[in-house]
């Protein structure tokens, strides 16, 4: 609950017995959820979530290039797990780096013809995953409401993170 929700209880109190086993309930789910589909990715295209996430962000970027740390920043890891991850990525040929011309010691991130092509070819079984696994499973309202509670969740996480800059 956050202190805009009616009903709040008076001053910070730890969560109640239901709130708890609801929070338990949304974390397993949804890391089972993950787990699902990171899955079937991974079978479907031999492509990690992490893979997806960072082809997806290329993709729709102009010039299907990002500097790495807008890049880190638009997927939500720190800077140092997106250059490991990058240069796995790199050896496969699905990105290619080069350095930045406007930025000095700045690197810029490009999609790559095979990776472009990799993305292609995961996002149609990908985006079916989704629809068994999420949409199919919700009613309409349901689908609403969870993404409602999306909203909620990243603005908190939003705000805490502005008023911590440096719990990254």
């Amino acid at each position: 609950m956050t202190e805009a929700t009616p009903g709040r209880r008076g001053g910070r109190q730890l969560p109640t017995t239901d709130e708890l086993r609801i929070w338990r309930d949304f974390i397993e789910t949804t890391a089972a959820l993950g787990s699902r589909l990171e899955s079937r990715l991974q079978n479907d295209s031999s492509l990690s979530t992490g893979d997806y996430a960072v082809l997806l962000a290329l993709s729709e970027a102009e010039g299907q290039a990002m500097r790495s740390s807008e890049l880190a920043a638009h997927i939500g890891w720190e800077r140092s797990r997106l250059s490991h991850h990058l240069g796995r990525m790199e050896r496969r040929g699905l990105i290619r780096r080069q350095e930045c011309a406007t930025v000095p010691r700045g690197a810029e991130v490009l999609l790559t013809t095979a990776g472009a092509e990799a993305f292609k070819g995961a996002t149609f079984p990908h985006l079916r995953a989704i629809r068994e696994l999420f949409v199919d499973a919700l009613t309409p309202e349901q689908i609403v409401a969870a993404g409602e509670i999306a909203a909620a969740l990243k603005a908190r996480l939003d705000v805490l993170q502005r008023a911590a800059p440096t719990a990254r």
